[in-house]
């Protein structure tokens, strides 16, 4: 009898290249997934940890240039860089899988506390949690400000961009997505007069680590790049479609059976819109779904918008999951003919298939050319000024944020094509201010970190109420 040789499949042919098994990349995705709290440079730091110096499945260099490309295209960035080594290492439902276990633990968290949160908000001991809680979030988000803003500010021309960019959007309330535009244009313009310097990603926690043998990926692409790594038009066609098909079917479904006006359309679409207009991360991003939910839409109060950014901060997950929190309330106030908790839970789906569908269609379609483009200078000078622009946005969010939370009342006032936001000083919460204070000195003068700040906080919120 004949001993035929094993067939080699494309994923076992993956395996003998890199070394990396399906199914125990699996097993590191449910930890990273699991592990991933603190943000988007938490999250980061996590999967650079796990990936680039535990496992050694990617080098320092891919690491970057895949983190690179995240931060340039719109979408929460951490994400898509899970997505894209997922990719890497096991084509698209490496990527599928990777990206799918990044979200799924905050998806089921988010949706207990939203639940908890439009069932028994208006309970004491839950209104004092959500109070420490929205302190906190205001410290945290100044933490943004500055860590960003250290690792982007680096010459006058960055800074000044910012402090353009802070203006445009806080009094002149210029659209997000001109900003980043306007941003562009600058990198582009500074990188041919020889005004901007390569961006480095050294920022992001990660250390070079010279002399290291090759990591499993480069080792096996030295010796033959994969099929799926290499840019094909014919196939990019054929994902785009069927990606497109798959983000946006909710939204034609919508539109045919229930019309226009439900909120689940307007859920529907107003994420998928916010998904390919908003670039710079997730705090990016925050700032102008929360003036859009609290301000264009009403879905939301402000306070409310900074609850809901306190939950996903202490969800695992990608920070901008707290648009399963907004999607939640919008459906859960305007249920039509659904149960409120059921309508509210399918809004918070909607919202967040919205958000985060588009995310595998940029890795997809854009990641074999970006691995073919590796070190553009031009694309490094653009990364930079897009940067400086989101750390003025951040600003805005920070100061809006401190706004709400520490006054009851704001007026807005529009004159000469500005809008300014008017505190009323008597409306000024003391109570507030006093935690929002302990809140900054524990994150930035005794390092506590954000877990045990928010932890504390909500406590505190807590005996304020049994104070009172």
């Amino acid at each position: 009898m004949m001993n035929h040789p094993p067939q080699i499949t494309s994923d076992t042919a993956a395996y003998e290249r890199h070394g990396v098994s399906f199914r125990e990349a699996f097993w590191v995705w449910v930890r990273v997934a699991a592990l991933s709290f603190g943000g988007p440079a938490g999250q980061i730091a996590v999967m650079h940890r796990i990936l680039v110096e535990e496992k050694r499945w990617i080098s320092e260099t891919r690491f970057l240039h895949a983190l690179n490309y995240c931060t340039l295209v719109p979408g929460p960035e951490a994400h898509q860089l899970a997505v894209y080594i997922g990719w890497l290492l096991h084509r698209t439902r490496g990527g599928l899988v990777a990206g799918l276990l990044f979200i799924f633990p905050g998806l089921i968290a988010l949706g207990v506390l939203s639940w908890v949160y439009a069932t028994y908000g208006n309970v004491g001991y839950v209104q004092a949690f959500f109070f420490g809680l929205k302190a906190a979030v205001l410290a945290v988000v100044l933490e943004a400000v500055l860590r960003v803003g250290r690792r982007a500010l680096k010459t006058r021309l960055m800074v000044a961009v910012a402090a353009l960019s802070f203006v445009a959007i806080f009094i002149f309330a210029v659209p997000f997505p001109l900003l980043i535009i306007a941003a562009a244009l600058i990198g582009l313009v500074g990188n041919r007069m020889g005004k901007i310097a390569p961006r480095s990603t050294a920022g992001n926690g990660a250390t070079e680590q010279d002399g290291a043998p090759l990591a499993a990926i480069d080792a096996a692409f030295d010796i033959e790049i994969p099929e799926h790594v290499r840019p094909s038009h014919s196939r990019t066609i054929k994902v785009c479609l069927i990606g497109l098909l798959l983000w946006l079917g909710p939204l034609f479904v919508f539109l045919w059976t229930i019309g226009p006006d439900s909120v689940f359309t307007h859920i529907t679409t107003f994420f998928s819109k916010m998904a390919v207009l908003t670039f710079g991360g997730a705090y990016a991003i925050l700032s102008y779904v929360a003036q859009q939910a609290v301000d264009h839409y009403h879905w939301l109060a402000p306070g409310e918008m900074m609850a809901g950014l306190g939950m996903a901060e202490t969800t695992p997950g990608p920070l901008i999951s707290v648009v399963q929190f907004v999607g939640f309330m919008a459906a859960f106030r305007q249920p039509g003919m659904l149960d409120p908790v059921l309508a509210g839970t399918l809004g918070g789906i909607l919202a967040k298939w919205a958000t985060f569908a588009p995310s595998f269609l940029f890795i997809f379609i854009g990641a074999p050319y970006v691995e073919a483009v590796r070190n553009n200078k031009a694309l490094s000078a653009v990364l930079s000024t897009i940067m400086a622009a989101v750390v003025g946005v951040i600003l805005n969010l920070a100061v809006w944020f401190a706004l709400h939370t520490l006054f009851g009342e704001i007026n807005v006032l529009r004159v000469w094509g500005m809008t300014l936001q008017v505190p009323v000083v008597s409306s000024l919460d003391l109570w507030s201010v006093l935690l929002s204070g302990a809140a900054i000195l524990a994150l930035f003068r005794f390092h506590l970190g954000m877990m045990t700040t928010l932890a504390g906080c909500c406590l505190v919120g807590i005996a304020i109420h049994l104070l009172k």
